[in-house]
């Protein structure tokens, strides 16, 4: 059983980009599968921090583009641990666009991963519970546990 606890702020992360050339489509935005390459890498640092351990995708939920990132942009990608639960933990991730000449920011994508610890033979184990601190954690940390038990249903009905 575990009993130790993190908080969120101990395990969030913020990388930064900038998208270039090859990153790009025929219309100089940036490919979807970069961006969610990106997004993942972000989030699986950050379950690694909060667990301290090796961590594998087990899934993503509501990956919304909002904004097309165009060539040249800074992109800045933010993760942190919504929820965790005995192995299991959903880690928010969203990703802003920076015109880099006028500074202007966008929201440009966000999703939510559900990430899992494993030991060094890659069978799960117990993930630190997270303390959420602000209003906009423990918002968070609620609707992560509504969307957790609706990916459980979804799961039993697909078996």
């Amino acid at each position: 059983m575990i009993t130790y606890m993190k908080t969120v702020k101990e395990s969030a992360v913020e990388m930064t980009e900038i998208v270039m050339p090859q990153d790009t489509n025929t219309l100089g935005t940036i490919f979807g599968g970069k961006v969610m390459q990106w997004m993942d890498i972000a989030a699986a640092i950050c379950g690694f921090r909060h667990c301290r351990t090796a961590v594998v995708t087990a899934s993503v939920d509501t990956l919304s583009f909002h904004y097309a990132i165009k060539t040249g942009n800074i992109v800045s990608i933010k993760a942190s641990v919504n929820y965790t639960a005995n192995t299991s933990m959903e880690i928010g991730v969203c990703v802003y666009a920076e015109d880099p000449l006028s500074g202007e920011k966008k929201h440009a994508s966000s999703a939510y991963f559900t990430f899992v610890a494993v030991d060094g033979k890659g069978r799960p184990i117990a993930v630190p519970k997270v303390i959420p601190e602000t209003k906009d954690e423990k918002r968070r940390y609620r609707e992560a546990q509504e969307r957790r038990k609706i990916r459980l249903q979804m799961r039993k009905k697909s078996t």
